[in-house]
């Protein structure tokens, strides 16, 4: 009986608003992976990288790989993961090194943002024409009543209309907030590309000097180290 007294149209509007809180949860859902995963891979300011890149700097400026490798080691912020992975790939030499690098940063962190954004921008698109589909099944629902009834109730025929605005405007009220933050979020990844452009540029620049001073590793580094005792070795005149 409980069965029998549900219409379609209650149905579907029910359904529609499960769909427009499931897209707005996911929109949000991803939009706020996208913010926090930005605010994780760069520097809160220029003159906290400029900080880590002088350290940097100067240990280029003695060949001590190994050491940035380390300084860098553990840090989730897209310069010094770059950087450890320039210093881990020096064997193939700066070219090969620089194209790798670049290529698992576009790979590994804006691949993964231009991913979430894409979902929110698809929630964005989708939330109107949720709204509007439960928007054309309560006008539906309205001229049901109409034609089903000798003398229409103005209660039953104000739920169907309330049905047919009320799932349009959650419709818009999604997609406007999320239209908002995604264009706060893509200002953000902007300036997260220019300062990493800006540290990416002055690495690249003393990596590539550092590689041609110091081929093996300079006196830090164990490479160049090992190599010590057999300089000697072959220096020393035969007893």
């Amino acid at each position: 009986m409980l069965f029998a007294e549900i219409s379609i149209f209650d149905i579907i509007s029910q359904a529609t608003y499960g769909a427009l809180a499931g897209a707005a949860l996911w929109g949000l859902y991803s939009a706020t992976v996208v913010w926090a995963r930005v605010n994780q891979k760069r520097f809160k300011s220029e003159d906290e990288q400029d900080v880590f890149m002088d350290d940097v700097e100067q240990m280029l400026n003695v060949g001590d790989f190994e050491g940035i490798a380390e300084y860098s080691d553990g840090d989730n912020r897209a310069i010094p993961q770059i950087i450890e992975m320039a210093m881990h790939h020096r064997e193939l030499g700066y070219k090969r090194a620089r194209q790798f690098v670049l290529d698992r940063f576009q790979r590994d962190v804006m691949s993964d943002l231009e991913y979430r954004l894409s979902w929110v921008s698809t929630v964005i698109k989708s939330a109107p024409m949720i709204g509007l589909f439960g928007t054309v099944f309560g006008m539906m629902g309205a001229f049901k009543t109409l034609a089903t009834s000798e003398s229409v109730e103005p209660s039953l025929l104000a739920g169907d209309i309330n049905v047919a605005l009320r799932t349009t405007a959650c419709g818009l009220a999604i997609a406007i907030p999320l239209m908002i933050l995604v264009a706060n979020v893509n200002i953000k990844i902007a300036k997260m590309e220019d300062l990493v452009g800006s540290g990416l540029a002055r690495f690249m620049t003393q990596y590539k000097e550092a590689l041609a001073k110091w081929p093996n590793g300079g006196p830090a580094s164990p490479s160049a180290s090992a190599a010590e005792p057999v300089e000697t070795v072959m220096q020393s005149p035969p007893s």
